[in-house]
């Protein structure tokens, strides 16, 4: 049986006076052969035309496959039949498809009739043929030719298509020159894709409402359901297609941020808890209805499954009464499986216990934060156990700790003007919402399913102070640097491409996009050679922070990572130290006394490296220089950022010591060796085993710290290497629970002080200063004027993304 066509399945809904087929009956995504990818699943280009059933042509998208698909980064294309160059027609897609869901791009149209679609996920100016040419889904949302089968994800060719899969699926209009004018869409069978699109396509004659291109009738008369027999008792509604009538309680109403509708649940239900299975009491009605928290209505229409949610479709509604109050499920602790999150569905529910914020990655984006379950965030697996099995078992009990606070809207805040011009949710100096913050609830929400199990507001939550914000938080900002004794201290600071040379200067010399503000001021570099501010006055505001952060850790020596190897923009002509010496000048200038100086570079340096270099900075009036500074030129950190080796001694007293400054290769690109490490650990594990080889050729017998970014969390290979090689990961001894970065949801470590025997002597204790890795990136100065709330401070919070480290040390003989 062929998987319905998005049209056969609105004509479904139009039949009239004939008998009502079970749900069972209708075709699904799973009785079909998957493709294993996106496909395109219907084409429907003679929207508008004579005899048409509606205005816009447009192209449905399907996924056959058992996960969601995210549509960013993917476009869909169109070239003409004799077209022999890269598509005539692109439209960047955005969003995602669920699991056997379907999304429906509208298009252009030929003329004024038809009716509007009424199921529409996107609509793009794409302007297709009606009888002939290509249309495809590509890599990219950039033209390219059709022909390229490595940027094509799936390809329709019809009519007379130059560059179809196989041949060109066939219109069967009966004539040799198709007609516009007859009724009817390219549908895909079986959701199969045979790289033939005759073989894969037909084509499906509209007809007027009273019969149905399937052979098949359906009833068109409302079934009166509970919600409960809405929802089912599985991830899906066996009702789906169906129009249906039903009856509760109104719980949470969004009538602006995107999600247009509001949620219904059962008359009297709630209060006491489900097991996985029952079906739930509340559902989703999707519709611009004027209902209020509290109302009790009668609710009809399509009963649909949308990418995870249940919900009533193009609802319409009427008042109803008779309705008891809605009670309040109060959940001891998160429902850890899907199933058992599944039994509330919609429902109204209270959160008991603390929470803890693992994510706001996303905050200044989607208005959402991750939450754990429990007094503890969620840490990487390999920070915490040994890569392999155990790393994959630890993140599977992450999965069950974990659920996203949204904030009652689909609102892009990065991307919709409206949205731009609303104060961002949760978010404040006064509530900064960090990464290992406790909440607890205050008011009850609804257990949703959009893209993940969210806890929703019951209304939309504008700004940090709206009534609908459901938890309660402390601003947890660590503002007095941790002690770690001794005599002097030392610190390893990640300052986050501090450019001197900015992408207006580049953009002069060659093209330096960038990334701009809501008002669409340029901030920060895109993909350009300077990796930091665009413009002076963003550079001003990343300057200000990071003086205040170094400034703040009052250690005597800090390695750097991040700053710019000025020596490496050739168009400029600096010296290798010009950008060092900019910070040196601003940190003097703010703390009102020569209280830094820098290590100059060694003679020899690197033949080519990255525009990005260590460093180290030192207070002159504490500490000596011994030397000059030394680089490991092995081509193992050909890939990376050469270690480079100072050695200090505190004045009239203490004992010389060696300092480290190391940057290994990122986990963002390279080989994945599968190990669960990410990218490029081959190369970090090389690194990891040279630098141990050639502190014991240079420092053998000397006190050495190596600091740093190493990019390895605690319990990778690398980190085992250098370990293994003598030295104390000091960080981990004195605070085992300490994390300096926060990604995917996920706390750990990649920022590490190593000490060899020796060192460990002179140490007094070491602490991580947390100011970057649990803040949001909303208060970066890359992200100053994104939102009408004005965020940026001069302080130290979020100067970075990753948390300097400190460690104390003996002054004495």
């Amino acid at each position: 049986m062929s998987t319905p066509s998005f049209l056969q399945r609105l004509l479904m809904c139009l039949v009239a006076g004939v008998v009502a087929l079970s749900p069972s009956l209708f075709p699904t995504a799973a009785q079909a052969v998957p493709a294993g990818h996106l496909v395109i699943n219907e084409l429907y280009a003679r929207g508008g035309s004579a005899n048409q059933p509606y205005l816009n042509k447009f192209v449905e998208l399907y996924n056959p496959t058992a996960s969601g698909i995210d549509l960013e980064g993917l476009s869909l294309q169109y070239r003409s039949a004799t077209g022999t160059g890269v598509a005539t027609g692109v439209a960047a897609l955005h969003g995602s498809v669920a699991a056997g869901g379907y999304f429906v791009v509208a298009m252009g149209s030929n003329g004024s009739v038809g009716a509007a679609l009424p199921t529409v996920n996107q609509t793009t100016s794409l302007q297709p043929s009606g009888t002939t040419g290509t249309v495809f889904v590509a890599r990219g949302i950039v033209a390219v030719n059709p022909s390229e089968t490595a940027n094509v994800v799936d390809k329709l060719g019809y009519g007379t298509s130059n560059s179809p899969e196989g041949s060109a699926a066939v219109y069967g209009d009966g004539v040799a020159s198709p007609s516009n004018s007859i009724a009817g869409s390219l549908v895909r069978t079986d959701a199969a894709d045979t790289d033939n699109n005759v073989a894969d396509f037909t084509f499906s004659a509209t007809v007027t409402p009273g019969t149905v291109n399937t052979g098949s009738s359906v009833d068109p008369l409302p079934l009166v359901a509970t919600i409960a027999e809405i929802q089912g008792a599985g991830t899906a509604t066996p009702l789906a297609g169906r129009t249906v009538v039903t009856t509760g309680v109104v719980t949470a109403v969004y009538p602006a941020g995107g999600f247009n509708g509001f949620y219904l649940q059962t008359s009297g239900s709630g209060g006491s808890a489900k097991a996985p299975g029952e079906p739930s009491d509340g559902v989703f009605a999707y519709g611009r209805t004027a209902v209020s928290i509290g109302d009790c209505v009668q609710v009809t229409g399509t009963a649909k499954e949308f990418n995870g949610l249940t919900e009533i479709d193009r609802v319409s509604v009427a008042a109803a009464t008779g309705c008891r109050a809605v009670r309040v499920t109060e959940l001891a602790t998160l429902p850890a499986s899907d199933l058992s999150k599944e039994a509330y569905e919609g429902m109204l529910v209270k959160p008991l216990g603390t929470y803890t914020i693992t994510n706001n990655y996303q905050l200044n984006q989607y208005g959402q934060l991750g939450l754990a379950v429990g007094h503890s965030p969620l840490y990487q697996a390999t920070d915490r156990v040994a890569p392999g099995a155990e790393a994959v078992a630890y993140e599977a009990m992450n999965l069950e700790k974990s659920i996203t606070l949204d904030d009652g809207s689909s609102w892009d805040y990065l991307r919709n003007t409206t949205a731009m011009n609303s104060p961002l949710p949760y978010l404040s100096s006064a509530t900064p919402m960090r990464t290992g913050s406790h909440v607890r609830f205050t008011r009850p929400v609804i257990l949703d399913f959009r893209f993940q199990w969210n806890y929703q507001p019951t209304g939309q939550v504008v700004g940090h102070d709206d009534a609908d914000i459901p938890v309660f938080s402390q601003n947890d900002r660590e503002t007095t640097v941790p002690s770690v004794g001794g005599g002097a201290q030392l610190a390893s600071f990640n300052v986050l491409n501090y450019f001197t040379d900015l992408g207006e200067q580049e953009d002069v010399f060659q093209n330096c996009p960038s990334f701009n503000d809501k008002d669409g001021n340029p901030v920060a570099t895109n993909g350009c050679e300077v990796r930091g501010a665009w413009t002076a006055a963003a550079f001003e505001d990343q300057k200000r922070k990071i003086v205040a952060a170094i400034n703040g850790t009052g250690a005597e020596a800090v390695a750097l990572m991040e700053v710019e190897n000025s020596a490496g923009i050739t168009w400029i002509g600096h010296s290798r130290d010009w950008s060092l010496a900019n910070l040196v000048d601003a940190l003097n200038a703010a703390a009102g006394t020569t209280r830094w100086a820098y290590v100059a570079s060694p003679v020899i340096t690197p033949g080519t490296e990255d525009v990005i270099r260590v460093a180290f900075i030192y207070n002159p009036a504490v500490l000596d220089v011994l030397g000059p500074s030394v680089i490991d030129l092995d081509p193992a950190f050909a890939d990376a950022r050469y270690p480079l080796a100072a050695k200090f001694k505190v004045k009239n007293s203490g004992k010389p010591f060696v300092m480290v400054a190391n940057h290994f290769k990122s986990k963002g690109s390279g080989v994945d060796d599968g190990t669960g490490q990410g990218l490029s650990n081959p190369s970090r594990e090389a690194q990891a085993r040279q630098l141990a080889a050639w502190m014991t050729q240079m420092f053998d017998d000397q006190a050495a710290f190596l600091m740093g970014d190493f990019n390895a969390y605690l319990r990778e290979t690398p980190v085992q290497i250098i370990e293994a090689a003598g030295y104390t990961e000091v960080v981990k001894k004195f605070e085992p629970l300490a994390a300096t970065y926060q990604f995917s949801g996920r706390l750990g470590s990649l920022d590490h002080v190593f000490a060899n025997a020796k060192a460990m002597k002179l140490v007094t204790g070491a602490a991580v200063w947390d100011i970057n890795g649990d803040e949001s990136v909303a208060f970066q100065y890359s992200r100053r004027n994104y939102n009408v709330v004005d965020l940026y401070a001069p302080n130290p919070f979020a100067s970075s993304d990753h948390d300097p480290c400190l460690v104390g040390i003996s002054t004495r003989k």
